[in-house]
């Protein structure tokens, strides 16, 4: 039996930012929630704080979800820690907060590999200091997680980095690689090979152009890619990518992806 990783069985259903439709997104909780659904890989973001740690969490600034105010960069971990990351939660457009009050934190990325010592993650490099790469490194390589993770970034330098200091943890591409294959690819001039393992990390649409395509799916395929398509929370939308061929569908609803992955009958046992 082959050693499970990222790419093994082939991850399906991704939850974005957790269980994010039912707990306050990139939490401890909402990770939680997530494994016990048996979701495939978890998908979160990362940043450097001041004092340099790192802390699951999306914007750059605390505003949209705590009672805090300012950028994550500008505060230590002690600081951060004292905040409310349930404080905005609200499923009735802001007539009740259930996690206000509760006792829910911003977690560091050891607490949620700690928490959830077999899940697979996919990890968004979000801080543009070059100095979040080491950082990142060192703390997957004290889990031993490098095989059970994904670097990402919308930073190409932070993935060029990543890749030459440890070849052994996967990344995805980030835009700036992807738009010249996609022209490529809409050009008919691919190259009949990629000269390493590509996972495509895309919307379905960009800049009013369709990205995933039946025969984008098709010639990614070919060439060894791994396409996973992200935020679609709509189950029509689910179903119409999966016959299309994606690999994974990455969702606020994880839920609902579970399910159609099921009915469908193409999520790996």
């Amino acid at each position: 039996m082959n050693e499970k990783n990222f790419l093994n069985p082939l991850p399906r259903v991704v939850a974005h930012r957790g269980d994010s439709i039912n707990y306050p997104e990139n939490t401890l909780p909402a990770f939680i929630s997530a494994v016990k659904m048996d979701i495939d890989v978890v998908e979160t973001d990362i940043h450097i704080t001041k004092d340099g740690e790192l802390v699951i969490w999306h914007d750059p600034t605390l505003e949209r979800n705590t009672n805090g105010s300012g950028t994550i960069e500008s505060h230590t971990l002690a600081e951060l820690k004292k905040l409310d990351a349930g404080y905005t939660f609200t499923k009735d457009g802001g007539k009740t907060f259930p996690f206000r009050g509760k006792g829910v934190q911003i977690c560091t990325l050891s607490e949620a590999l700690e928490a959830c010592p077999e899940q697979r993650f996919n990890i968004d490099l979000k801080s543009k200091d070059i100095k979040i790469v080491d950082a990142f490194i060192k703390t997957i390589r004290e889990h031993n997680a490098q095989n059970r993770v994904c670097g990402a970034s919308f930073h190409l330098s932070n993935l060029k980095e990543l890749r030459k200091k440890a070849p052994d943890i996967l990344t995805s591409i980030t835009t700036l690689e992807v738009i010249p294959i996609l022209l490529r690819q809409k050009l008919h001039i691919l190259p009949k090979s990629f000269n390493r393992k590509i996972i495509f990390q895309i919307p379905r649409s960009q800049w009013g152009i369709k990205v995933v395509t039946p025969d984008f799916v098709k010639q990614m395929h070919k060439r060894g890619a791994i396409v996973m398509v992200w935020t679609i929370n709509d189950e029509a939308s689910m179903r119409e990518l999966f016959a299309m061929g994606v690999d994974s569908v990455m969702t606020d609803d994880p839920q609902l992806v579970i399910k159609v992955a099921k009915e469908m009958n193409i999520r790996e046992k």
